[in-house]
C-alpha cells in the first residue's frame, strides 16, 4: 500500500520528522531509507537507538509516530500514478489482495480516505501475522485468503523488504520503486511506474 498504491511515503516521512523533532532529534533521508518497508519491531529498535533512548522505549516511539500518521491519513491520501486506474481495471477480472506492513487501523484509514476500502478481496496487515515483511508471512496469508497458490500470484512492491517477502513466499514480483535509493534488484522485473502496466492489463 504505502508508496506503491498510495502516495503515503512522504506523509510517513513527515510523521517521522515530527516524531524526531518532538524528541530533540533530526530525521534524515538516510533514516527514511533505513526504515522504509520494514517491520514495527525493526523501526522501534532503530528509533530508540537514533534518539539515544532505551530499547524498551522503541514501541512507545513508534506508537506516537503512528498517531501522527493516522491524523495525516484522515486528511488526504492520493493514489500513486496509475495505481487507482490499474486496480479499477483489474477489479472483477482477477482476485486482488493487499499485504501491508502497516497496522490495520492505518490501512483502513488510508483506503477509506482514498476511496479504495472495498476494492480488495483480501486485506492482510501486520496485525494479522507474527512476522511482517521481509518475512513471507503476509504474502502467504494473502494468497491463502485469496484462494490462490503463491506460484500463481503476482506481487507488486516498492521496497527491498517487500520484494524479499514476495520472493520468499514464492510469488513473481514486479518492483515499482518510488525512490531511486531502494534496492529492488531481487525482483523479477523493475518498472518506473504502474502506468506501464495499464497497457498490459
Amino acid at each position: 500500500m504505502d508508496g506503491l498504491l498510495l502516495d503515503t511515503e512522504i506523509l510517513w516521512h513527515s510523521a517521522e520528522q515530527e516524531l524526531f523533532r518532538r524528541h530533540g532529534g533530526e530525521f534524515s533521508w538516510d533514516d527514511k531509507m533505513a526504515v522504509i518497508g520494514t517491520s514495527f519491531g525493526f523501526t522501534a529498535r532503530y528509533f530508540a537507538e537514533r534518539l539515544r533512548r532505551p530499547e524498551s522505549d522503541g514501541t512507545a516511539l513508534v506508537n506516537e509516530m503512528m498517531a501522527i500518521m493516522h491524523a495525516e491519513l484522515e486528511r488526504d491520501v492520493r493514489g500513486r500514478p496509475g495505481a487507482v486506474e490499474l486496480v479499477t481495471r483489474l477489479r472483477g477480472r482477477t482476485r486482488l489482495g493487499l499485504a501491508s506492513n502497516s497496522p490495520r487501523l492505518l490501512v483502513d484509514t488510508a483506503l477509506t480516505t482514498a476511496g479504495l476500502l472495498g476494492v480488495f478481496d483480501a486485506i492482510v496487515t501486520s496485525d494479522d501475522v507474527q512476522s511482517a515483511k521481509p518475512a513471507p508471512d503476509l504474502y502467504l496469508l494473502a494468497c491463502e485468503r485469496l484462494g490462490v497458490a503463491p506460484g500463481e500470484a503476482l506481487a507488486l512492491e516498492d521496497s527491498a523488504s517487500g520484494v524479499a517477502a514476495a520472493k520468499a513466499a514464492g510469488l513473481t514480483c514486479i518492483a515499482v520503486p518510488q525512490f531511486a535509493e531502494a534496492d529492488v534488484s531481487a525482483a523479477d522485473r523493475v518498472i518506473d511506474s504502474l502506468e506501464e502496466l495499464l497497457a498490459e492489463a
